[in-house]
């Protein structure tokens, strides 16, 4: 029975930490407007906030096992360069009002964030296999670090037609692997703690791919070298910012 109630509490746990990814997208609601130059802020804030996570993911892989990082990070930049590759023989989807090379930005960005969603729910099982206080945690941390993920999402899918409410299902739907994998990494920690900084690094190296591959090249369309820059680091500090006051 008590194993029961210790899974529930980690499926919830980690489904809590999904639906607060959904979160990010409401400050756009107020976006009524959007030009061409919102859309290169937007995607420099959206490169800043995914490039701070992925060296957060590398920072936590590394202090695991540098070299099942580093194994990671190639595998993520493999996958997602055959992937790309894959879509641009493949008639992209419409998702929505997106179409062409819209929608194939909107699939790139959620295949992306669900790759590093993955590797987020091992992490919330394999820490409360550690641990009913250091799950609790971990959940904390990584429900907060969420937001801004989700909020990276909406800021490539909204100024593109997304309705808001939209938006944030396509966030919720990214970090739905979350609860899904917390259950079997909490049932055999010893199992799936081996494979954590080889996801941790697979997430990182796909989204940096995106960063430098998607979200510069639409950013400096219409803002100078110089605006990106700072848009870009600010972002990034704000996202550091943020993982600094969390619990650890």
């Amino acid at each position: 029975m008590a194993i029961e109630v210790s899974l529930l509490t980690v499926f919830i746990a980690a489904l809590i930490t999904a639906i607060t990814t959904g979160l990010g997208a409401f400050p756009l609601m107020f976006a009524d407007r959007v030009s061409t130059r919102w859309l290169a802020v937007g995607a420099a804030m959206a490169g800043g906030l995914m490039f701070a996570a992925s060296f957060s993911l590398i920072t936590e892989g590394n202090s695991i096992n540098g070299w099942r990082t580093l194994i990671g990070i190639a595998s993520g930049l493999v996958l997602v360069v055959l992937s790309d590759r894959l879509m641009d023989h493949l008639d992209t989807p419409d998702i929505g009002e997106l179409r062409g090379a819209n929608a194939r930005k909107a699939i790139m960005i959620v295949g992306v964030m669900t790759i590093h969603s993955f590797a987020e729910g091992v992490g919330v099982g394999v820490a409360y296999g550690g641990g009913e206080q250091l799950g609790v945690f971990i959940t904390a941390a990584i429900a907060i670090h969420n937001i801004p993920e989700g909020l990276a999402i909406a800021l490539v899918l909204v100024p593109r037609g997304v309705p808001v409410w939209q938006a944030a299902g396509w966030s919720i739907f990214s970090s739905l692997p979350q609860p899904l994998m917390a259950i079997p990494a909490y049932l055999a920690v010893s199992a799936f703690e081996p494979f954590l900084p080889i996801g941790l690094g697979l997430a990182a190296g796909a989204m940096i791919w995106m960063v430098f591959a998607e979200m510069m090249p639409d950013a400096n369309r219409d803002l100078s070298a110089s605006a990106v820059g700072i848009v870009v680091v600010l972002a990034f500090m704000g996202m550091s910012a943020l993982q600094i006051m969390l619990p650890h």
